[in-house]
């Protein structure tokens, strides 16, 4: 039996997700993007809410397709504020399209939303390494440089503690526990 991160043993639909997509370096922005608005999402929810969504959330907002999000107009607000497969935060919804066009902004002075987000860790990943999930932290001086710096730049919903969720999510910082068969799989890449 594989040893995972403790919370990834909640049921198959999460351990697929620690196994094949958490921590993994993700580096196509609107993949990027498309995590960051889920992790802005489930704050005040649990991870598993949102995966339950993660394809409603898909179809909704056009596939996180940065040029359309940016665009949406307050018919489009309405209509994802009916939609029951996504969550219906009016001021999430409009801090998606916000951000959308503030990582518009990123990719047109940085070349990508990519390159800007690796940078602040000189394109490495940032490996931890904690026996049980009670040691990992929600916060670290990573997330604390990346929020202060998305803030200034205009981001909305963007927390040092929603950043280092979303860092952890995609690869650039490695938290899964020694014991999990990822860690090394992901530190040897």
């Amino acid at each position: 039996m594989k040893q995972r991160c403790s919370w990834a043993e909640v049921n198959e639909n999460m351990k697929h997700y620690h196994d094949t997509i958490w921590g993994v370096p993700l580096y196509e922005d609107q993949r990027l993007f498309r995590k960051l608005i889920l992790d802005i999402n489930q704050a005040g929810l649990s991870w598993q809410t949102i995966l339950n969504k993660e394809n409603s959330f898909d179809a909704a907002f056009d596939g996180f397709d940065l040029k359309k999000v940016a665009n949406y107009d307050e018919k489009k607000i309405e209509e994802l504020m009916g939609n029951p497969g996504i969550i219906r935060n009016r001021r999430k919804i409009e801090a998606t399209i916000h951000n959308a066009q503030k990582v518009i902004e990123i990719q047109n002075e940085f070349g990508s939303f990519s390159d800007y987000l690796w940078n602040f860790n000189d394109h490495n990943v940032l490996v931890h390494s904690y026996q049980t999930q009670e040691e990992i932290p929600t916060t670290n001086d990573l997330s604390d440089r990346i929020t202060k710096d998305l803030k200034k730049r205009g981001f909305k919903f963007v927390g040092s503690t929603i950043i280092y969720a979303f860092l952890e999510a995609v690869g650039i910082i490695n938290d899964h526990v020694e014991t999990c068969f990822r860690y090394e799989e992901l530190t040897q890449k």
